[in-house]
């Protein structure tokens, strides 16, 4: 009869030691009983980049990279993109249910009445160079917020982290349009709080010598759907920093910072303007065939950019959304000119075998950069327009690992490399 336990016999001892399986998954610190002698530390793991370690237990996001799947709460992402609205997802992810219309006009208005900031918040971003990076200045905003909410050090008390989560996700687009203008030489905007989410960030950025602006109906709609499609994906990098900084019980202003920070790095929001260089790189359709005989040869050390994922071994369901919203962009704003190079990119690199074997397919960046580019943004705010929805995520995600009462300080082992013990060697003894 098969239980649900893993056999392990150790060849240096011949002992056989039996091990509990849970959710799929074997308690490492149980491989701490296989010791080869008594003051042995016993056996470790060892697994670079936690490709194979769960970190965590979390019932708020779903993948299955194989087949494509990605639920917020057991919605499919799909769904939520068609029908729900980014504060709707936003609560979702925040509560576990969809909310009632009297909890979500409740909710929209506790984050449309926390969007303004602290006036000195304004001083300390003044500081900032002329030309400091958008992210850099989010990342150091974020982080000084817990210097004006002392409250927020409470970790351990409900109401004061609901406060604390209000405030992030209502200020986040405030710093954020902030970081923008001041990039721009440009005066800040205040919120407006007669606007939606998406539109007051919107008119925060694009306001110039008018007391009002008028968002298009179809940009505000394409970005509330690219916030809903970035709002959380799982332990990724900088949500497993998150949980890791918040582990200290640190307030939830440094532990998002740190989230920031992580987000800051090419290797995770830096992906679409990757993409972008990658089509400006090839400039014409017809040089597409050529590219890709470079990117299978390794000519150039030529990359294919926007496809691939560490989870997703299929079509990332968000691509497969934002294709759709891609469109409806450009229908207002004009075609990108990169867009057809992009399709039949995409086309050719379906079908041919090379890629299809190694289950490269689009993900959420190859589309994600068109889009922001053609609603007039730099490149330089691509992750800064990451950064503001996944604040909903990192707070879900921060909220769980504090209530969770398995979770500890994060500290990982290591394997020692260097020396064994040695004296010291006075100076004039060293060759």
């Amino acid at each position: 009869m098969p239980t649900d336990t893993l056999t392990i016999t150790d060849n240096r001892t011949g002992k056989t030691y039996e091990i509990p399986i849970e959710n799929g998954c074997i308690r490492t610190h149980a491989l701490r009983q296989i010791k080869v002698s008594n003051d042995d530390f016993g056996l470790m793991g060892y697994d670079p980049a936690f490709l194979n370690t769960a970190n965590c237990k979390s019932a708020i996001t779903f993948i299955d990279g194989d087949k494509g799947i990605l639920e917020y709460r057991g919605y499919p992402i799909e769904q939520l993109a068609e029908q729900s609205s980014f504060l709707e997802v936003a609560y979702l992810l925040l509560n576990g249910e969809l909310p009632s219309p009297k909890q979500l006009e409740e909710f929209q208005f506790l984050v449309t009445h926390h969007t303004y900031v602290h006036e000195n918040v304004k001083t300390f971003m003044d500081g900032f160079r002329y030309d400091a990076h958008p992210m850099s200045m989010l990342a150091s905003t974020v982080a000084a917020l817990s210097g004006f909410y002392p409250d927020a050090k409470h970790t351990k008390d409900e109401q004061s982290r609901r406060i604390q989560i209000t405030r992030l996700i209502a200020k986040m687009p405030t710093i954020a349009a902030f970081s923008f203008r001041h990039s721009m030489g440009q005066p800040y905007i205040y919120p407006d709080n007669e606007l939606s989410y998406v539109a007051n960030f919107l008119a925060m950025i694009k306001r110039i010598g008018t007391s009002t602006y008028k968002v298009h109906p179809t940009l505000e709609r394409a970005l509330d759907v690219l916030f809903i499609l970035h709002a959380d994906h799982e332990q990724n990098c900088s949500t497993t920093s998150v949980r890791t900084v918040g582990s200290s019980e640190v307030d939830p202003y440094s532990a998002v910072a740190s989230g920031v920070a992580a987000l800051y790095g090419p290797l995770h929001g830096g992906a679409n303007e990757a993409v972008l260089r990658m089509l400006r790189g090839i400039g014409h359709v017809s040089k597409i065939p050529e590219f890709i005989k470079q990117v299978k040869s390794g000519e150039g050390e030529k990359k294919l950019m926007g496809f691939g994922h560490r989870v997703y071994k299929s079509y990332d369901p968000r691509a497969k959304v934002i294709k759709r919203v891609a469109h409806e962009v450009f229908d207002v704003t004009g075609k990108n000119p990169l867009l057809e190079i992009a399709l039949e990119l995409e086309k050719i690199a379906l079908q041919d075998e090379y890629f299809v074997k190694r289950k490269l397919y689009p993900n959420v960046d190859f589309y994600s950069g068109l889009i922001y580019e053609a609603m007039g943004f730099p490149v330089e705010m691509f992750p800064v327009l990451f950064a503001i929805p996944r604040t909903v995520g990192w707070c879900a995600q921060w909220e769980e690992m504090v209530k969770d009462p398995e979770q500890k300080i994060a500290r990982p082992r290591q394997v020692f490399t260097g020396s064994t013990r040695r004296d010291y060697v006075a100076m004039d003894k060293r060759k």
